[in-house]
């Protein structure tokens, strides 16, 4: 029996060959029952002490969860669904690109500190908002600063032969990335964009009369299919324990949130 906020069948059989086996040593819990633990805690948001006992001791699910998130074990499954439903024609790769703040509680306020470190209801056929990369920054750092990190980010294996795919189509950006470097970025790499230029950039260009060059193109109703990035984000917000940052470590926070994004995609494949 399946309980709420547990891995379907066809997720666990998803992600089931990504997951670390122990050749040796003495039985440990099972392993679908302690990404279970990891899921649950995500969605609810509880303290990993608090974990129900049905998914064994909660410092095996800790533990656990903390090693696969250092050798990147969710960033690779993450990685092979995304190459799944590339493989599918199911990605659109029209790329949006946003930032969103997420409040750090204050059991995750420690990190500072001396020895710290530095929802459900959603029908299956909507894939609705996908992300295909994740970065996560300071509250204060800018938009346009994160741009191009992100972008290079994006790495969807082939299922066949060839090199994975790193380059959108198409960047969707909202004016907080209208910047001549970014631009000349994406023109770089042969990527079309759509970005809404600043107020006083466009009253730079024309106080320069004919020395200002043209304006940047753009697309109003191409821009109109932001909102998807922001649909994103509340389904990734779904899960309480990514709406709000209980983790001391990026490194954990990061995992949670691209074990979240796995789930997401998941159900569409």
């Amino acid at each position: 029996m399946v309980r709420r906020h547990e891995l379907t069948d066809q997720e666990w059989e998803l992600l089931a060959p990504l997951i670390p086996r122990a050749a040796t040593g003495r039985p440990r819990v099972e392993d679908r029952q302690v990404i279970n633990g990891m899921v649950y805690k995500i969605r609810t948001g509880i303290s990993w002490r608090d974990l129900p006992e049905r998914y064994g001791p909660w410092k095996t699910v800790y533990t656990r969860f903390r090693r696969y998130a250092l050798d990147g074990v969710f960033t690779r499954a993450l990685q092979q669904i995304q190459a799944r439903a590339d493989s599918e024609g199911d990605i659109d790769w029209l790329v949006q690109i946003d930032s969103t703040i997420v409040r750090a509680h204050q059991h995750a306020a420690a990190t500072g500190r001396k020895g710290g470190g530095t929802g459900g209801n959603e029908p299956d056929d909507h894939a609705l908002g996908r992300p295909l990369a994740i970065l996560l920054t300071p509250g204060q750092r800018h938009d346009s600063v994160c741009a191009r990190p992100l972008l290079e980010r994006i790495r969807v294996p082939r299922t066949g032969p060839g090199r994975p795919r790193c380059r959108p189509d198409q960047v969707i950006a909202d004016k907080a990335y209208s910047s001549r470097g970014f631009r000349a970025y994406l023109r770089k790499r042969g990527i079309a964009y759509t970005i809404p230029a600043k107020t006083d950039q466009q009253r730079h260009r024309l106080r320069r009369g004919r020395h200002g060059g043209r304006p940047p193109g753009f697309d109003r109703e191409t821009c109109r299919r932001r909102n998807m990035i922001e649909r994103c984000f509340n389904r990734l917000k779904g899960f309480r324990g990514i709406a709000t940052r209980y983790e001391k470590t990026a490194t954990s926070y990061e995992a949670a949130v691209t074990l979240a994004s796995f789930l997401l995609l998941a159900r569409s494949v």
